[in-house]
């Protein structure tokens, strides 16, 4: 039989982690008619065969990450598991000399951020990190806002994140797991379901919801403010209300940087639940103006008029700023450019999340060391 011709601008990807995520982004990359999904790699069987049959079963399974590395054909690939992984699988990729989308936050610890960003920059791949809000119209319109000084002089950034979660987790397996294969390098424990379906509420594989969603709010702070690594981060968390977990679900974290402002941002998941269009604003206080943006407009209000906004724009939805962060990937694949969410973007929006867990546990104000990368 005669090789199948493949196209010379053809890019394969493999997806590791189909959970809803990775299926999502999968489907995006699908839409490329570029793009052909040769690999999908999970632990969980229901989650595996989802995801294949997603493919209409044309891509190859594989239940052990390792392996689909390991596989030449594939050019690229989706990381997608829970945030203990990525900074393994992220390694792993690079030796491997795959390109990376890899979702945030991009690492547990500080250690392992300057060790990605160190690695990553030695690397001939392009690796983009899940931060979506980089590629996001709104906020590259926003940016330009404030960049022209429309805003005047922003001292402080103030941020919130409300919704509800208090209900006590719960997860049933409805297939096979390979939980030894799950937990990697966590503390080893009996197979746990709810462990299994609620991870980013368990300390041993994430940063709690504060630094789930607060990457995404802490990038783009930085976007806007064009600013990078915090001079010091304070964190303040509230008693734990959700039953069964170990991390707080309302928490406040302020975020001091070298270009002369303060960034407050304050997740409260015991709030109301709010529509998504509405859970989230950042609000940058200027001496000229004040612009508040949120997941769909931003509005900016000037000094003595402050009943109705100067300046608006609307998107879309929020939709819109994954597919067009997954465009940047693939066209980035293509021509070898930088992406517009590198690893040290990445590396500087999951640093504040680490340092206000820190701050957390050690009840004080935590420095970072910039030139020497390491904390204080």
């Amino acid at each position: 039989m005669m090789a199948q011709t493949v196209p010379s601008n053809q890019r394969v990807l493999g997806l590791i982690g189909a959970g809803g995520r990775g299926q999502y982004l999968m489907k995006l990359c699908m839409r490329h008619p570029e793009v052909r999904m040769g690999a999908v790699c999970d632990v969980y069987e229901p989650r595996l065969e989802q995801a294949l049959s997603a493919t209409g079963n044309k891509a190859k399974p594989y239940r052990n990450y390792q392996a689909l590395l390991d596989n030449q054909e594939i050019d690229a690939v989706l990381i997608a598991t829970p945030e203990h992984w990525h900074y393994r699988m992220l390694l792993d990729a690079l030796a491997a000399g795959k390109d990376v989308y890899v979702e945030k936050p991009l690492c547990q610890t500080p250690e392992q951020g300057v060790e990605l960003v160190e690695v990553a920059s030695r690397s001939k791949s392009v690796v983009q990190v899940g931060m979506q809000r980089r590629s996001y119209d709104l906020f590259l319109k926003a940016r330009h806002v404030v960049a022209d000084g429309t805003l005047g002089a922003v001292r402080m950034v103030r941020s919130w994140w409300l919704n509800n979660d208090l209900q006590a987790p719960a997860g049933k397996l409805q297939g096979p797991l390979d939980w030894e294969q799950w937990l990697g390098s966590a503390p080893r424990r009996p197979l746990d379901p709810v462990r299994y379906f609620n991870w980013r509420s368990f300390a041993d594989y994430s940063g709690g919801v504060m630094a789930d969603q607060g990457a995404h709010v802490f990038d783009g702070i930085h976007l806007l403010m064009g600013a990078k690594y915090p001079l010091a981060v304070n964190a303040s968390a509230g008693r734990i209300h959700r039953p069964g977990v170990d991390t707080p679900e309302s928490v406040v974290v302020i975020a001091e940087y070298p270009e002369d402002f303060v960034a407050c941002f304050t997740i409260n998941y015991a709030a109301m639940h709010y529509q998504p269009r509405h859970d989230q604003l950042t609000s940058l206080d200027g001496d000229h103006a004040r612009m508040d943006i949120g997941r769909e407009n931003f509005l900016v209000y000037r000094k003595g008029e402050e009943e109705m906004p100067a300046l608006s724009d609307v998107s879309g939805g929020f939709d819109k700023a994954t597919e067009a962060h997954i465009n940047n990937f693939l066209e980035c694949m293509r021509t070898r450019a930088v992406p517009n969410a590198p690893v040290d973007r990445g590396f500087a929006a999951a640093l504040v999340t680490q340092l206000g867990n820190l701050s957390l546990r050690e009840k004080r104000r935590v420095r970072w060391n910039v030139q020497q990368n390491r904390v204080e």
